[in-house]
């Protein structure tokens, strides 16, 4: 979702810099900015962005500025005027040193004028990307939406805590019962046939029962370098909520 905003502000003439920790837990990473943190860049629907220093970072236009500052102690010095939370918690997060700036939050957990200026809806429905003044997104469900007609079973979890050793790669055709990796040397299990649309970097550390991987069942017919439309609608919402702040 971070990076479904980063493209939808950057394609609006914006400066963007995102904050990420030291071992991303994307699964998604072929539409994640934050695959810059271990590969230096990384490019997202025709966006780059680029890995920099968090002390030497300043905003650029054009590309995204990825850098690791996981408690945001950047924010007074780079000053930037308004804040996107796209931690997704899901509960409400941690407090962002944010001071008097405007703070978009992502998703359910936020509520209008207490932790968040105004929330965007990041719920699959009616209202995804919907710009909330007033009040929070919807609850968090604890599923994910479908696809294909398929919704829990297309997820991979850690079995144990430790790091994926991966047998597959995102884009691999996979099948029901395969192992697509291990975890403190218990197998990953597809629960499915589809494509591995995402797989979880193998540096990043893992608890039990982290997600670590996505199979859409829908196979072939999957761009997994393509950002979903609920990205997109986010994303749109994300802009539209600094076009009114500012």
């Amino acid at each position: 979702m971070a990076s479904g905003a980063a493209v939808a502000l950057l394609a609006a003439g914006y400066e963007v810099i995102l904050a990420e920790i030291a071992n991303p837990l994307a699964v998604r990473r072929l539409v994640c900015f934050s695959e810059a943190v271990y590969e230096g860049h990384a490019a997202v629907a025709g966006w780059a962005g680029n890995l920099v220093s968090s002390d030497r970072a300043v905003f650029i236009a054009g590309q995204a500025t990825v850098i690791i500052d996981p408690q945001a102690e950047q924010m007074t010095r780079l000053g930037p005027d308004i804040v996107v939370d796209a931690r997704m918690t899901k509960i409400a997060p941690a407090p962002l040193p944010v001071g008097d700036r405007s703070l978009i939050g992502l998703g359910p957990g936020f509520t209008c004028g207490q932790d968040a200026t105004v929330v965007v809806e990041t719920m699959r429905g009616p209202n995804l990307g919907r710009v909330i003044f007033d009040g929070q997104a919807e609850p968090y469900s604890g599923r994910p939406g479908a696809v294909g007609g398929r919704g829990l079973e297309r997820l991979l979890r850690a079995p144990a805590a430790g790091n994926l050793s991966p047998v597959f790669t995102i884009g691999d055709l996979v099948e029901e019962g395969q192992i697509i990796g291990h975890v403190g040397g218990i197998p990953v299990v597809s629960a499915l046939t589809g494509l591995l649309r995402g797989l979880i970097h193998s540096r990043a550390e893992l608890s039990a029962g982290e997600k670590v991987g996505d199979v859409d069942p829908r196979g072939q017919d999957v761009d997994p370098a393509e950002m979903t439309d609920k990205a997109c609608k986010v994303g749109a919402g994300v802009r539209e909520a600094v076009k009114q702040l500012r």
